[in-house]
């Protein structure tokens, strides 16, 4: 699955997931709005070490654990990790995600070469 970006003519862009190569060129959203694919949204460039700090969603909780999730944290020396009201944790920096990915136990795929 990838995401896929739509912007609608009010300048509102949304995201949908597709199957790679099955997005539509436009998707009806709320009140029948139709929206039209936005390849420019979905490739905007980024600069290096960007995207820090960010809500890691995929290491996230459900909004009534987020207060076991910050204990758990604490107890392994991650206490000072801030968590999104949303259940996410939020993640200042590569390192600080690594010391959260390594106290919930977590291998990430794209591992880590260094500290």
């Amino acid at each position: 699955m990838a995401i896929y970006c739509y912007t609608v003519p009010g300048g509102i862009t949304v995201e949908r997931e597709f199957e790679r190569g099955e997005a539509p060129p436009t998707v009806v959203i709320d009140d029948g709005v139709v929206a039209e694919r936005d390849f420019r949204a979905e490739h905007t460039p980024r600069p290096a070490g960007a995207g820090y700090p960010f809500d890691c969603y995929a290491i996230g909780v459900h909004p009534s654990q987020r207060d076991e999730l910050h204990a758990h944290l604490k107890s392994k020396g991650c206490g000072d990790t801030q968590i999104s009201r949303d259940g996410d944790p939020q993640i200042r920096d590569r390192h600080h995600y690594r010391r959260v990915l390594e106290a919930m136990e977590v291998h990430p795929r794209n591992s880590f070469t260094s500290r």
